[in-house]
């Protein structure tokens, strides 16, 4: 199943609206700090940003200094991301199966696009034919513990005040449809190992992990966060 019979193609126009040049509040207050400081100072060449949807983490690293192409499977996406910024480059392809050379990019970026892809494994192996020997693959991702709770979510008492966050079916990987603001799209669950050894599958070598913390928000939103945090942030080295 490919990414317009997801909720994608239906969802364009919510995303762009919601998401936009802000994000939301986990782009905006986690995951863009965390990312972007991977990239500070390291002399990244040509970068593909794989699921770049409204190309805004592209628009970010080219205001970084580093070329980028973009690629992702929703025409509706990329037209946006073409409006803004006219001259740069997307390609219109899914992350399982990209028209690109073995070896093109000193850098691959997947900013929370794993949990929409039906194939990861060939989506994870594609992203490494891509990346050059001694090339970087930066990866954002959504935690497993956090996938496990969809349809869950925070169990509350009587006032309304949450408890803990359920989970089920960990170990299983299954899809989800997750709905917020005029967007509906499918999420896939997988446990950390199932990431973990499609990367080492590949001959990666984990290089940096961590699970970032808010830097901003909302008091009450970042003391839930932190009781479970929504990111993993991953760098995989490809041996040279």
């Amino acid at each position: 199943m490919g990414m317009n019979m997801n909720g994608w193609r239906d969802s364009a126009s919510a995303w762009i609206t919601e998401i936009g040049e802000h994000g939301d509040k986990g782009r905006r207050f986690v995951l863009d700090r965390a990312m972007l400081a991977r990239i500070e100072g390291r002399s990244f060449g040509h970068a593909l940003d794989v699921g770049c949807g409204e190309g805004r983490f592209c628009r970010m690293l080219r205001a970084k200094g580093v070329a980028v192409t973009g690629l992702d499977p929703t025409p509706e996406l990329l037209a946006r991301a073409r409006e803004l910024n006219p001259g740069g480059t997307y390609i219109e392809a899914p992350a399982e199966k990209m028209p690109l050379p073995d070896a093109s990019f000193d850098l691959v970026v997947s900013y929370l696009s794993l949990i929409d892809i039906p194939d990861f494994r060939a989506a994870i192996s594609e992203m490494a034919r891509v990346l050059k020997p001694g090339g970087v693959m930066l990866v954002a991702n959504l935690t497993p513990m956090s996938t496990a709770g969809a349809g869950l979510r925070w169990q509350r008492d009587g006032n309304g005040n949450p408890l803990h966050y359920a989970i089920d079916n960990y170990l299983h990987e299954w899809a989800a449809w997750e709905e917020w603001r005029g967007i509906r799209i499918q999420n896939w669950h997988r446990p950390i190992s199932a990431y973990m050894k499609a990367f080492l599958g590949e001959g990666l070598r984990l290089s940096f992990f961590d699970e970032p913390l808010p830097h901003d928000g909302d008091p009450t939103w970042m003391a839930r966060y932190k009781r479970l945090p929504w990111f993993v942030v991953m760098e995989w080295e490809k041996p040279g």
